[in-house]
């Protein structure tokens, strides 16, 4: 039961499908006090490109599109766009700071192949 319950506490809480843990939710709380504003959120989108067809795009925006998906981690509001939104069904967003890597991760079962300039999809 303990399981099943975790499944729906999850599904309640991300229904974008994307996850934003909580370090990368402090990271994008701090980027967005240092610009000074309070209408900011996360934008998370697929867009053509990469190597293999497609490629993400993370950045601030205060606009709504219509058939946005918002959810809020802890007072961050991530919005994910209705076409992007498929793609990033179960997608985690993370934020690492480490002497080998710095910046915002995803972690994408979605992503069919890979490459040298990150996940793609088919």
């Amino acid at each position: 039961m303990t399981t099943e319950a975790h499944t729906e506490s999850t599904e309640a809480t991300a229904p974008t499908g994307v996850i934003l843990t909580d370090v990368a939710a402090v990271k994008v709380k701090a980027l967005i006090e240092q610009e000074g504003r309070d209408d900011l959120r996360l934008r998370i989108a697929v867009q053509p490109g990469g190597c293999s067809g497609l490629r993400y795009q993370l950045f601030f925006d205060e606009r709504s599109l219509d058939g946005d998906v918002v959810t809020d981690f802890d007072g961050v509001e991530v919005v994910v766009d209705r076409m992007s939104s498929p793609y990033l069904a179960g997608a985690t967003i993370d934020f690492a700071d480490r002497i080998d890597a710095q910046g915002f991760t995803i972690d994408n079962p979605n992503a069919q192949n890979s490459c040298a300039c990150g996940d793609s999809f088919h």
